[in-house]
């Protein structure tokens, strides 16, 4: 996978609307009452002129306004792995990034994708060295996922799923962290991702196909595997089916923190293009399903005035009143070929295709 913003395109064309969000002094808008930025992703990233020894700049923008942007230097690491230590991104949540160095083996934590962080005085969190279960490999990450805004916090669990049966869990603000390895048993769950609950406090994976959840509750040592019913499933045309038999599905579970909700995003793509060898996959079919804690998923066009976003990041849900950017009733993707909006109401598609060497969206972030 190519390191974070390396030549990236510029993302969201054609999406903007004006925003009455009040401007910070550095021209940067956010949401003032709550002091946090609005959902955002990297434009652009360079080298900084006139060259500064080991930096390079990003430029940060809203989603569906990029009239407004933000500059911020970042270490050169971060934009050309291939002549830095072999370090490689494997994930981000909550606005840090994970990355994993292929010289020592060693995953670290930054918050180069916090627009406020300081790059003067970066945070660069180290975590022990990985475990390897016996039958297991940690070289191949699915994702990352933490507990808490910050792996400073000193309750944040950062857990780590690898390809495969192996999940690790670590606490970084111990005076001394270690990793907690478990070995997953059924197999539907070694491609899966993980996210955490605050509802719930755990953490949690959806299975491949999307019926099965499984929880892992560390403070009592304890996991179950919920079976999921999936229900208010609605009537498909021919063609439809047919094209959803066509496509491959990814399963996305999110959880909504000001309104309690789960759901459970069914994505069907399908590849439109061989390039050098590469798949490019558009989004043909979206579905949302609502997760009500006895194990029913029910199918739904209409999840309010939240927006579900989904990328290579951990995926996060917002009110779209608290961004007024954002379209309401929706659902934001953005992968490595394609960028899209569906509003779920009646079904509107927004697309752009192109590259997009460094698909991850950033969830506001709190501002000092």
């Amino acid at each position: 996978m190519s390191l974070i913003l390396n030549r990236l395109s510029k993302l969201w064309l054609g999406k903007s609307r004006r925003s009455t969000l009040l401007l910070l002094s550095n021209g940067f808008s956010s949401c003032s009452r709550k002091k946090q930025t609005p959902p955002c992703f990297v434009v652009s990233a360079e080298l900084c002129e006139p060259y500064e020894a080991c930096l390079g700049k990003l430029v940060i923008s809203e989603v569906h306004n990029d009239m407004i942007n933000l500059e911020k230097k970042v270490h050169l690491e971060l934009l050309y792995n291939d002549i830095f230590d072999k370090v490689v991104t494997i994930g981000a949540s909550n606005g840090w990034v994970a990355t994993l160095s292929g010289d020592d083996g060693i995953l670290r934590l930054q918050d180069d994708l916090n627009p406020y962080a300081s790059y003067t005085d970066p945070k660069s969190i180290p975590l022990p060295p990985l475990v390897t279960l016996p039958c297991c490999q940690t070289q191949i990450v699915t994702n990352v996922s933490m507990s808490s805004s910050s792996p400073e916090d000193e309750d944040c669990v950062v857990a780590v799923k690898f390809l495969g049966p192996q999940l690790s869990f670590c606490r970084p603000a111990q005076s001394k962290p270690e990793w907690t390895n478990i070995r997953i048993e059924n197999s539907c769950f070694f491609s899966s991702r993980v996210m955490f609950s605050k509802k719930e406090g755990m953490f949690r994976i959806l299975g491949a196909g999307g019926h099965l959840v499984g929880t892992w509750d560390l403070q009592n040592h304890k996991h179950k595997i919920q079976r999921l019913r999936f229900k208010n499933i609605p009537e498909l045309t021919k063609t439809t089916n047919e094209l959803m038999d066509s496509c491959c599905t990814y399963e996305h579970l999110v959880e909504s923190v000001t309104t309690g909700e789960t759901f459970l995003v069914k994505q069907y793509k399908k590849t439109v293009e061989i390039d050098d060898g590469v798949a490019k996959m558009r989004t043909e079919y979206l579905m949302v399903f609502k997760l009500d804690g006895e194990g029913n998923a029910v199918h739904t066009e209409d999840i309010g005035d939240l927006v579900i976003f989904l990328s290579m990041s951990e995926p996060f849900c917002l009110r779209a009143s608290s961004f007024p950017v954002l379209f309401p009733n929706s659902v934001e993707s953005l992968d490595y070929w394609e960028n899209v909006t569906v509003e779920l109401a009646d079904y509107l598609v927004i697309r752009g295709f192109r590259p997009f060497l460094a698909p991850y969206l950033i969830p506001p972030q709190h501002i000092d």
